[in-house]
């Protein structure tokens, strides 16, 4: 998977990110827009602005609910799950858990979708110290962070 260029450190290797495969999982969907995912995780009410989190997370079919710390892990989250689907057309969950190939998904979005997703992660690699994220990783770990999401959206906004 071209995704493993980027998932496992910054980019889904967080707590946030194993919540979100948990999500995508229990949709149980072969395709799913990046609106029913912010609509379903509380993103869409921060008006594309992901420097402060909070209210984030999902309730499952069963009733169970679940947490998101970060809104900036779940952009860097899916932006890297986009890319994947724009290469390969699908990304497998399961795999990503280090797990057998499955639960295969197909997150659509639009252009202007994708537009959106360009200029949060551009303030990203801005300003990543203006980040709630920052009271958790050290200011250079950040800048890491920034210099990985530059890559990130250059491929998947090219």
């Amino acid at each position: 998977m071209y995704i493993e260029k980027y998932w496992g450190n910054y980019i889904g290797g967080t707590d946030d990110s194993l919540t979100l495969l948990d999500y995508l999982i229990s949709k149980q969907k072969v395709e799913i827009s990046l609106q029913e995912i912010f609509e379903d995780v509380g993103l869409d009410e921060l008006n594309w602005d992901f420097r402060n989190s909070s209210g984030l997370g999902y309730i499952d079919s069963e009733g169970g609910e679940y947490e998101f710390y970060y809104a900036i892990d779940l952009i860097l989250d899916l932006a890297a799950l986009m890319l994947e689907c724009s290469i390969n057309g699908t990304v497998s969950l399961n795999k990503l858990l280090n797990d057998e190939d499955g639960n295969n998904v197909r997150i659509t979005y639009t252009d202007e979708e994708k537009s959106f997703m360009n200029n949060a992660l551009i303030d990203f690699v801005k300003e990543p110290l203006t980040y709630d994220l920052h009271e958790m990783v050290s200011d250079e770990e950040m800048q890491e962070m920034a210099q990985e999401c530059e890559s990130l959206r250059r491929e998947l906004c090219k």
